[in-house]
């Protein structure tokens, strides 16, 4: 069962005004959130991370900032499901619905559209596309949660996709491995193995905060792992959420331990209804800064923001070069003080 409306709300917490305001308004985003989320939170804490997460308020509803694509995913829909913003990669959005709704979605403007499950002539519109376009060597099956789908349409899928280009990296987009773990049952593992040929898949997850890595968590990758699937993990910065060094650095390091890689630290996108979670570039880059001291390269993951407009990742970053002297390179240190590499 799911919470998807205030009456089942009201029966586990205790609602702010700016909670209760929310169901005032026209939402952008409906309500979702599963019974293992909710069990997640600590129902005596209105700021509870877990909380600020997943149960909406009102500032998404007056929040005018940005705007409903702001990476300009429309522009470059090659087929009605084909994403195509990368040269050599793509997104197929494979699905509207997820198991619990973030607040922070920056594709809202499509999750929860009533679109459903991608169909049939869809994906072999997809599928001839990716034929057609050999440049492109890696496809992120995304959407909504891919997970959501039954073990027959994800078999359906990756069949005719494998079919079409073995060739390509499919990265399985999730986030059911932190909000709804009983999905990964047996049988889907059987039907992932049944097309686990060709190039390799990856588990690219997101784990926001580190109470959401569970003892399920484990079992969940290690099943994937036994299929020689690894697993990455995408971590959105939140204000309220993990805006904080020490949570940073523990959530990095549960993550290596449940065999997830921390690869992305991604700012907030620039869009509707989500200024109230955005960190200030500023603090991302002090709280960055801090972690590098903190982490080995292994668990550090790229703070990252994805440009306004379409205009593609980059790499956030303190410089730690500070010019070029008498034929040497002038650094700071991490740890304080400067270093000279010299060049000759």
């Amino acid at each position: 069962m799911s919470i998807s409306s205030l009456k089942q709300l009201e029966e586990h917490l205790d609602l702010t005004e700016d909670e209760r305001q929310w169901f005032n308004t026209s939402p952008r985003l409906p309500l979702l959130v599963s019974d293992h989320v909710m069990a997640l939170m600590d129902e005596n804490d209105p700021d509870d991370p877990i909380r600020r997460q997943f149960i909406p308020d009102r500032r998404e509803n007056t929040d005018d900032v940005g705007d409903l694509d702001p990476l300009r995913e429309e522009e470059h829909s090659e087929t009605p499901r084909l994403i195509h913003r990368y040269h050599n990669r793509a997104a197929l959005l494979t699905t509207d619905r997820c198991f619990s709704y973030c607040r922070h979605c920056f594709r809202r403007r499509f999750t929860s559209s009533s679109s459903g499950p991608i169909s049939g002539k869809q994906l072999e519109e997809a599928a001839a596309y990716l034929g057609m376009h050999g440049e492109i060597r890696e496809v992120l099956l995304t959407g909504g949660d891919m997970f959501t789908m039954s073990d027959g349409q994800i078999a359906s899928m990756l069949a005719t996709l494998k079919s079409t280009r073995p060739d390509i990296i499919y990265r399985l987009c999730t986030r059911a491995v932190a909000t709804f773990p009983e999905r990964f049952t047996d049988k889907l593992f059987e039907t992932i193995s049944m097309y686990n040929y060709g190039a390799p898949y990856y588990l690219m997850t997101q784990f926001n905060h580190p109470r959401e890595i569970t003892e399920e968590t484990e079992r969940i990758i290690s099943s994937f792992m036994k299929l020689g699937i690894p697993a990455m993990n995408q971590s959105v910065l939140l204000k309220g959420v993990n805006d904080d060094v020490d949570v940073l650095e523990e959530l990095s390091n549960k993550l290596l331990s449940a065999r997830i890689k921390p690869y992305y630290l991604f700012q907030g996108d620039l869009v509707n209804g989500t200024e109230h979670l955005r960190v200030h570039l500023e603090d991302g880059l002090e709280l960055e800064r801090e972690l590098r001291k903190r982490l080995s390269g292994l668990a550090m993951p790229q703070y990252t923001l994805d440009l306004p407009d379409g205009g593609g990742k980059v790499i956030l970053t303190h410089d730690h070069m500070l010019g070029h002297r008498d034929g040497c390179w002038v650094f700071e240190s991490p740890y304080g003080g400067r270093r000279i590499y010299p060049e000759k």
